[in-house]
């Protein structure tokens, strides 16, 4: 997860907490250039607003990272049951803590590296604490337009990574009822089932 750089946009309800969470990058040749946002949160804050993102019991006992200010993953504490979750953006709107399976995780990267998600692995997300609010057709919208079908996204889960047919089943409307399952970022390589749980 080196790669991980600023990427500007906000993942969503869903993965835009990919693009959220690229906190200030500064250039690796002046590292003095990198800065803390104002409003960062001590480890003990992330680890708690992490969890907060899945079930008690695999929050409990997951891998928690969070980004350092010059857009690297560290780790704040190291876990057994293969998820790995990352804390609040304190700088997006919206509370969008979430936590992944390992598939879950290279799909994310893929989408913060503008890559193509890999082939054949299926992954899962939880953002039970809600997520940012973004746009339901363009993967790296930084905010509303009017042709952009900027949503709003309450508690939910995600199904990344599935094969194409798989979404067929589901609605793929631009604006679509968030009250139950559907997908984002459809006819993208970066289309996922959105299912609330609230």
């Amino acid at each position: 997860m080196s790669k991980l750089n600023r990427a500007g946009c906000f993942l969503m309800g869903a993965l835009l907490v990919a693009a959220t969470w690229s906190v200030h990058a500064a250039d690796p040749k002046e590292p003095s250039a990198a800065k803390p946002p104002a409003n960062a949160m001590s480890d003990q804050d992330v680890i708690k607003s992490a969890m907060a993102a899945a079930p008690a019991k695999v929050g409990k006992d997951a891998t928690i990272v969070a980004m350092d200010a010059t857009g690297k993953m560290r780790t704040l504490r190291k876990g057994t049951n293969g998820f790995t979750c990352m804390g609040d953006n304190p700088e997006t709107p919206g509370p969008d803590p979430m936590c992944m399976d390992k598939n879950a995780m290279e799909w994310l990267h893929a989408y913060l590296s503008h890559e193509k998600p890999p082939a054949g692995k299926v992954g899962f997300m939880y953002m039970l604490a809600g997520g940012t609010d973004a746009s339901n057709t363009d993967p790296y919208a930084k905010a509303p337009t009017a042709a952009n079908h900027w949503i709003s996204t309450g508690p939910h889960v995600m199904v990344v990574g599935a094969e194409p047919s798989f979404y067929d089943s589901y609605p793929k409307s631009a604006e679509p009822d968030t009250s139950s399952p559907y997908v984002m970022w459809a006819a993208t390589p970066y289309q996922h089932l959105m299912a609330p749980v609230k």
